[in-house]
């Protein structure tokens, strides 16, 4: 049994599906048991909810596993304590194998939410764990915010300008990666960059989206004060819209650029490259 923490979540989702078509026994820790109906039709055996800082639901969900993919609830203010609680539920279970998802640079100190998972991938370094971190860029999938606009008005639009450079990685192939490093053995002690593209500018990124619509569409820069404004009217909490504000600008200054040949590798293939993923979203969209 493979433990999946965070797994209502898109990336849970994703990874718990992969593990599944694998043959693997999956158990999904969740926040809310609402979730159970959905996680088992995608292949989870069994459904554990509760609290990530709750020492008897994490001991409920350790129990009888034998390696956990961790995954902390985004941009969340817990993530070391949350780390902590698990690695002691963990070794408590007598758990040995811990693979982490973290992100790409999470040495960038000017964003909290990456340097908050670098300071648990220096808490897990001390640990008796066989570890492996799992440190992806971008998901593709976020551009899928802006789908409909770009249908509707020909506009790709994001809080930084429009010459800022990222790479991104698909997430299905976020999932194999995690999939395949938790069920086959000689992963442990290694850290893999999980990036499917070079860095792309927004420009770039566009005008892949118009091929795939095949309609016109160009980026369009909104001042990040405005999307800050936006999150908060629609309710985002100060701690959430502060750490993507501060996001928002680290982008803007230095971009988030990765390299594909580690995922290559750990995938057996080229990854996915963005053409295709927006190819295969606008065929079924």
């Amino acid at each position: 049994m493979i433990l999946v923490t965070g797994a209502g979540g898109k990336t849970g989702k994703a990874i718990v599906g992969a593990l599944a078509a694998r043959g693997a026994a999956v158990r999904a820790f969740v926040r809310s048991p609402a979730h159970e109906a959905a996680l088992k039709l995608i292949g989870a055996s069994d459904v554990v909810a509760g609290a990530m800082d709750d020492p008897l639901a994490l001991a409920q969900a350790v129990r009888g596993t034998r390696a956990i993919y961790h995954i902390c609830p985004n941009v969340s203010p817990h993530e070391i304590t949350f780390a902590r609680a698990l690695v002691t539920a963990a070794i408590d279970a007598g758990v040995s194998r811990l693979v982490y998802h973290s992100v790409l640079h999470p040495q960038i100190e000017a964003m909290p939410h990456h340097w908050n998972k670098l300071r648990v991938e220096e808490m897990l370094f001390s640990t008796s764990l066989d570890i492996t971190i799992l440190q992806p860029t971008a998901y593709m999938q976020n551009g899928l915010a802006e789908w409909d606009r770009m249908k509707r008005d020909g506009i790709f639009r994001v809080p930084y300008p429009v010459e800022t450079r990222l790479s991104l990685v698909d997430l299905d192939d976020v999932a194999e990666a995690a999939a395949l490093v938790l069920t086959n053995a000689g992963h442990g002690g290694a850290i893999y960059e999980l990036a499917g593209t070079p860095p792309l500018s927004q420009i770039e990124i566009a005008a892949t989206f118009a091929q795939a619509l095949n309609r016109p569409v160009h980026a369009e820069a909104e001042a990040v004060e405005t999307w800050e404004g936006r999150a908060r009217s629609g309710g985002m909490d100060d701690y959430q819209r502060e750490t993507l504000t501060r996001m928002f600008r680290a982008y803007a200054r230095d971009g988030l650029e990765g390299n594909p040949n580690v995922l290559g590798w750990l995938l057996g293939r080229a990854p996915t490259s963005l053409a295709a993923f927006v190819a295969r979203i606008a065929a079924y969209a």
